[in-house]
């Protein structure tokens, strides 16, 4: 038999892992459709990864899109409960526009979504499925995490005016504490305050000790609050075994229109971009109308085809040349044989464009012959 590692997609088979991995934790699939009408989109643009929609008008009159998120879509089919919470995990195709090319491309995601009444307990198993779903894909990972509820609490005692905050969270998404230490001295914003601005660009890295340097800074209610919160998961985290995968970056996450809690991105070896992307997104809920609380995260399962590669550069291992004149029996046999142990092609000629391990021909006979070897 064909080792199945060569004809499964990296994609194809994480698909089957997770899949497993969250009926075990008792998410039940969501299906839906490629189309939502475009005003769901349109109203939620700056949530989306990009803006750019794919749209055309149904039979009926109505601007319907193809859809570039899956998040949205679920909130949309989902209700308000009080005391319950939803779970659901999915594997769907959106549209979106490539970085590279600007052209539309298709995209395979996977993730989970929970959405109700969250406990902290829901939350926290949330960011362990995302950790385990990294370890799925590949045993060499990290999951950068950080809190907004913590982030926007800083950020309001500080002192800083309107555009000031907005300038402030540039710098710290691109972790510049020169100019953030600039912004805060033309604002006139106290020495306390501004180290407790930088300390969230200078501490990063292992979790216990990013929030030892931390906590003595922190001064009002809202911050201790969102410290705890904080603190909680960590702790979850870590007794869970993972917290040598965890890294605390609070750059991550730098939109407050829509996250309220923690956030985090999730990158494997082999790939230079985030994998994972998630967080709870309570600001968005409140924004469509809802009062239940959400957090979930997706997987972007088309980064792995940067990890497919033929073993060796073959395409296939054996091709196998016959004549127009051989008996289909003989040929048939042969074929069979060799095909027990490695992939084979018969053909007439070698295809162009085909790399191979060995090139064999078979007489009329049956006897085989070897043509070239690349062992």
């Amino acid at each position: 038999m064909i080792n199945d590692e060569k004809i499964i997609k990296n994609d194809e088979r994480a698909i089957f892992a997770l899949r497993s991995l969250y009926s075990k934790y008792g998410y039940s699939q969501f299906k839906m459709s490629r189309f939502e009408e475009y005003d769901l989109y349109v109203k939620n643009k700056d949530f989306l990864v990009s803006d750019e929609v794919i749209t055309f008008t149904d039979r009926s009159g109505r601007l319907m899109a193809l859809k570039p998120d899956v998040t949205l879509s679920i909130i949309k089919n989902s209700a308000d409960k009080a005391g319950c919470v939803q779970k659901v995990y999915y594997n769907e195709n959106v549209y979106r526009v490539s970085k590279g090319t600007h052209s539309f491309k298709e995209i395979m995601q996977a993730g989970l979504e929970c959405i109700g009444d969250l406990h902290s307990y829901d939350i926290a198993e949330v960011v362990l499925l995302a950790v385990k779903s990294l370890s799925l894909i590949n045993d060499k990972y990290v999951l950068d995490i950080s809190h907004m509820g913590l982030v926007a609490a800083i950020f309001e005692s500080s002192g800083l005016s309107h555009d000031g905050k907005a300038k402030a969270h540039a710098c710290l998404h691109q972790k510049n504490c020169h100019e953030l230490r600039a912004i805060c001295a033309d604002e006139g914003i106290t020495e306390d305050n501004t180290n407790k601005l930088c300390a969230l660009i200078d501490n990063a890295g292992d979790a216990s000790t990013v929030l030892s340097a931390l906590s003595p800074m922190l001064t009002t209610e809202k911050e201790k609050e969102a410290f705890e919160e904080f603190r909680i998961l960590c702790d979850v985290i870590e007794n869970s075994g993972y917290a040598s995968c965890i890294n605390l970056d609070f750059s991550v996450g730098n939109d407050m229109k829509y996250y309220s809690g923690v956030v985090f991105k999730g990158y494997i070896e082999g790939i230079p971009t985030s994998i994972l992307s998630g967080g709870q997104y309570d600001k968005l809920m409140k924004k469509m109308g809802r009062t239940s609380g959400a957090i979930g995260f997706a997987l972007y399962l088309d980064l792995l085809e940067q990890m497919d590669s033929p073993e060796e550069g073959y395409d296939i291992d054996t091709v196998l040349l016959y004549t127009e004149d051989i008996d289909p029996l003989t040929l048939t046999k042969a074929v069979e044989d060799i095909s027990g142990a490695v992939s084979v092609l018969a053909c007439l000629q070698k295809p162009k464009g085909i790399n191979c391990r060995r090139i064999l021909s078979i007489t009329t006979d049956g006897r085989i012959e070897t043509l070239e070897d690349n062992d």
